[in-house]
């Protein structure tokens, strides 16, 4: 690869990695050019951009981000593919999705959100990740259901009361 190429590479992936909170580091190697084609399909129609560069690339990039990447450069050796997401569990759900019918590929690991997960035994759990609208949906359900239930208890016993009230006026000008 030209050197003009290589800086150029490391530029786009300097600048994905900046703009990312979340990707992953894939496995694809033994994939056949079939199969690598359906999973960048699969990776396209679910908004997530897969790229294959060499791992020294990656590694520059990562660098020049002025972040803290290291705990993923163990990881950066063999054929290394980088799936963007837009949120932590979308890439995951892909690749469970994919490798209902294929081996591969496996997960290297991930950076969602400042935290590291390493394994392809992660998968699993990155599937399961809400995200940020939902947790955020999630928070405001909690904290309006014990505001609903005093609303409903006050509601309920102010009719009382004046039921109460009415009851007892009517009693006295009897």
């Amino acid at each position: 690869m030209e050197k003009n190429k290589k800086n150029q590479e490391i530029a786009t992936l300097k600048e994905k990695f900046s703009n990312s909170t979340y990707f992953y580091l894939t496995d694809s190697s033994t994939l056949t050019v079939e199969k690598v084609n359906k999973f960048r399909r699969l990776c396209f129609n679910s908004g997530i951009e897969y790229r294959v560069s060499k791992n020294t690339l990656i590694k520059i990039a990562l660098e020049q981000t002025g972040s803290t990447y290291e705990a993923l450069f163990p990881l950066l050796h063999g054929p290394t593919g980088v799936m963007f997401a837009t949120d932590g569990a979308s890439a995951a759900k892909v690749l469970t999705e994919f490798r209902k019918t294929n081996k591969m590929p496996l997960l290297k690991g991930a950076y969602i959100d400042t935290d590291v997960f390493v394994g392809d035994n992660q998968l699993a759990v990155l599937a399961k990740l809400k995200s940020k609208k939902e947790l955020i949906g999630d928070i405001i359900s909690m904290l309006q259901s014990p505001a609903q239930n005093v609303i409903g208890a006050l509601q309920a016993s102010s009719s009382q009361k004046i039921a109460g009230l009415v009851k007892a006026l009517e009693d006295r000008s009897n």
